[in-house]
């Protein structure tokens, strides 16, 4: 396989353009060592702050993980990754399959019928496998994720233990489905791992319940999530509190979110504390 080499310009380019030209070229790459899917459309949010960051939407056909603050925030991790498999699949009429750990949906229950309307995903387009043990989980995974009849695999595991190997034979096996896969963790990890983005989700408090402790938790149908995006292949990292507006069917950024970039540590220590 051919080495891709980076190519250099004059110094006259400017930042954007020396942005889009390494975007381009690390997209190469990725084709080159079968890690992006073919043609796959991007998963986009709807917010042009957080698609822009993500190169216009979460890739396609590769792997994304998604992560819990901790376990009891698993149901806004969950209603995350369901939101995106709602924006995805409905549009071209394909299912989603979930596949968990019997554990996992012993201990943290299946997906909640009316909740997948308040995300727009009906019940009958979500398939639910259950697995005996993790590392069914993945094999399973990366099964369905070269199955090109399906819209998105989403695997719920439990604690850490997801080599780097097990993460690169899901990613190649999404690009080669062009089907975004998700792994979704009950709790964050700093393991090396293939997938294109990395997120921490939890549950953030509503507007009217910042403004004032004893107000109600704000409008019923408007579900406020902390998104914390920690790896992006394709562009910055950041943070933003997110709304979804149920009714509308559709995330929203909230009005009192900044984004918020990670600082670059390329001073000595000294300096950078200083």
């Amino acid at each position: 396989m051919a080495a891709v080499r980076p190519a250099f310009s004059s110094s006259t380019e400017g930042p954007a353009a020396r942005i889009e030209r390494l975007r381009r070229t690390l997209c190469t790459a990725e084709t080159a060592t079968g890690l992006a899917g073919e043609d796959a459309a991007p998963l986009t949010l709807g917010i042009p702050l957080i698609d822009d960051a993500l190169g216009g939407g979460l890739a396609g056909g590769a792997l994304h993980e998604v992560a819990a603050t901790c376990e009891p925030q698993i149901p806004a991790a969950s209603g995350f990754v369901l939101a995106l498999a709602a924006r995805h699949t409905i549009p071209r009429q394909q299912d989603a399959i979930w596949i968990a750990e019997d554990l996992s949906l012993a201990e943290n229950g299946l997906p909640y019928g009316p909740g997948l309307h308040e995300v727009g995903l009906a019940p009958e387009k979500l398939i639910m496998v259950a697995a005996a043990r993790g590392r069914d989980v993945l094999w399973a995974m990366e099964e369905a994720l070269r199955c090109r009849a399906i819209g998105m695999v989403i695997g719920e595991l439990r604690g850490c233990g997801i080599d780097q190997v097990a993460t690169r034979r899901l990613a190649l096996a999404a690009a080669a489905g062009n089907t975004p896969g998700f792994i979704l963790r009950t709790a964050p990890s700093d393991e090396p791992s293939a997938a294109a983005t990395r997120w921490i989700i939890g549950a953030a408090p509503s507007s009217s319940a910042l403004r004032d402790e004893r107000s109600s938790a704000g409008p019923p149908h408007v579900y406020r999530l902390a998104a914390h995006l920690i790896r992006n292949r394709r562009g910055h990292r950041g943070a933003w509190i997110v709304e979804w507006n149920s009714v509308e069917q559709r995330f929203e950024l909230a009005t009192d979110s900044v984004s918020v970039a990670q600082p670059v540590f390329d001073r000595p220590h000294r300096a950078a504390v200083a």
